[in-house]
């Protein structure tokens, strides 16, 4: 399965296949759902590329190895990383799923604006017990509603088939945005992605962890953010290996203008901004071919391209409610309320995609020419998790010592999971710790 699913994915982005050798045992992310295969196929196709890429460039010929153990372990590096021997706190006090008078509705209030917009939704007190007995006077998609209608972020339970009523796209929708001259790949490389420049404005999992990969296969990454910008304490660390950090306060001109000398000059830029977002400060995906015709552009949101909750704030714990994959686990494991998947696999799996879909992009302005632009979406991944089967849930497993490792940092001494997947014979590594944030300058290495 996760061979067939790796010759799908480099066919339908338009790269030659890749050898892969798989190994090792798989059991650690028990599900009724094949988040094995999910594991191994997306982490697979990013290394894939990657070896494509090197050998485009000169490098050795393109193989991968692929351990199963490792694969699903990645899955879950922000439960393994530790500060200080301190694990992450991953969830907020009001973060969660409530029962509701006709079923069950989540809330991802990590964020203090999400947070504020649940509370004013449901009533105006700020605690548990308090957003416990609003949930419960009202129907679920109310719920849903009020909360999304004050800025917040929800999402009701569905079932399966009420989610494939909503319209589908393709899981990578990688495609020309205009012909151009091919771009050389720059020549023989030490390591794959060496000299390639990445612009990363994104945060929580899906987008950091796709140029954090970038970042191990030797990617300049330059992570864009913002002191007025929130984050989730600790799990911004998890997903900054290997990139430098800096400040632009895009709501500036002086700090737009900064962006725009940066994408004149990059590779790649991925983006996980809210739908339109980035657009509507000056960098839509035309403008920002227009500032680079050679870009490689990678665009990751919740829903898919095409569906009517496009636009809308979405998480993987909520993915999972609409999509249908709670509820189906739930009546499997006959529990009554809302079973999740046994990590953020929704999150990892299109973080590996849009790292992948970054370096085909790469290959095909290295060969076909022009800019090219991809857009994936947690909802995308989720019905391609759907789509490979069920399985009994095996016993869980514990993960491989060896994939853990510890490195001094300025925030302290950190414990991490090592990034998986052998390309070419060479394993994928990260040269610095998480920076601080906002302690580089504005420009490339």
């Amino acid at each position: 399965m996760v061979k067939q699913s790796l010759l799908s994915l480099h066919e339908a982005a338009g790269i030659p296949p890749v050898p892969v050798e798989i190994h090792g045992k798989s059991g650690l992310l028990s599900s009724i759902y094949r988040v094995d295969v999910l594991a191994a196929a997306s982490i697979g196709a990013a290394s894939g590329a990657a070896a494509a890429y090197w050998e485009l460039r000169g490098g050795p010929k393109a193989s991968v190895e692929l351990d199963l153990g490792h694969a699903e372990s990645a899955f879950l590096s922000e439960r393994f990383f530790k500060i200080a021997g301190n694990e992450l706190e991953l969830w907020a006090d009001l973060s969660g799923d409530y029962r509701t008078r006709d079923g069950w509705v989540r809330l991802h209030c990590n964020f203090p604006a999400h947070r504020a917009a649940a509370v004013r939704a449901l009533g105006g007190a700020p605690d548990r017990d308090a957003v416990t007995a609003a949930c419960l006077e009202r129907a679920s998609l109310e719920v849903e509603d009020a909360v999304l209608a004050e800025g917040g972020a929800a999402a009701a339970l569905r079932s399966r088939d009420e989610w494939a009523a909503f319209p589908h796209g393709p899981l990578v929708g990688l495609e020309s945005l205009a012909d151009g001259p091919a771009v050389s790949s720059g020549g023989a490389a030490s390591r794959p992605l060496e000299g390639v420049r990445v612009l990363d404005l994104t945060r929580v999992i899906a987008g950091p962890l796709a140029t954090r990969t970038l970042a191990a296969y030797g990617a300049d990454v330059l992570r864009v953010g913002a002191a007025h910008v929130p984050e989730v304490p600790g799990l911004v660390l998890d997903m900054s290996f290997g990139k430098r950090s800096c400040h632009l306060d895009l709501r500036t001109e002086a700090g737009r203008a900064d962006l725009r000398a940066l994408v004149a000059t990059a590779d790649v830029l991925v983006q996980g901004y809210r739908p339109g977002a980035l657009a509507a400060l000056g960098f839509g995906p035309e403008r920002l071919h227009e500032l680079n015709p050679s870009l490689v552009s990678v665009d990751v949101s919740a829903y898919e391209p095409g569906s009517p909750w496009y636009a809308r704030r979405g998480f993987d714990s909520l993915v999972q409610l609409a999509t249908g994959l709670a509820h189906e686990a739930m009546l499997d494991a006959g529990t009554g309320r809302p079973v999740p998947l046994p990590a953020q696999a929704l999150d990892h799996a299109t973080g590996y995609l849009a790292a992948f879909a970054a370096v085909a992009g790469l290959i095909r302005r290295a060969t076909d020419g022009g800019s090219w632009h991809a857009r994936l979406s947690l909802a995308g991944t989720a019905r391609w998790l759907d789509s490979l089967g069920r399985r009994r849930p095996p016993a869980p497993t514990t993960p491989p010592d060896d994939r853990i490792a510890a490195v001094d940092s300025p925030h302290g001494v950190l414990t991490f999971m090592l990034p998986p997947g052998r390309v070419s014979g060479w394993e994928p590594r990260w040269d610095s710790p998480p920076p601080l944030d906002g302690s580089s300058p504005p420009g490339w290495l």
